[in-house]
């Protein structure tokens, strides 16, 4: 039996950072690439330091308008 795949992190906010990293999964502009192609064990690989990624990004902070 083939091991499932683990789905994509995409969250349909794509903008890449100075990085060439995604603000909306936290993915590596190569790991977005390189996605399709990979085996179970790389996208878990890939999922674990988007997650790592993720975390250490400060979060954002949106005000309404007018507030300063």
């Amino acid at each position: 039996m083939t091991p499932q795949l683990p789905e994509s992190p995409c969250v349909r906010n794509c903008c890449l950072d100075d990085a060439d990293v995604c603000i909306g999964c936290g993915r590596h502009v190569d790991e977005i690439l390189r996605w399709g192609a990979a085996d179970a064990g790389e996208r878990e690989d890939i999922l674990a330091r988007a997650a790592a990624r993720r975390a250490a990004r400060p979060a954002l902070v949106f005000r309404g308008a007018g507030q300063a």
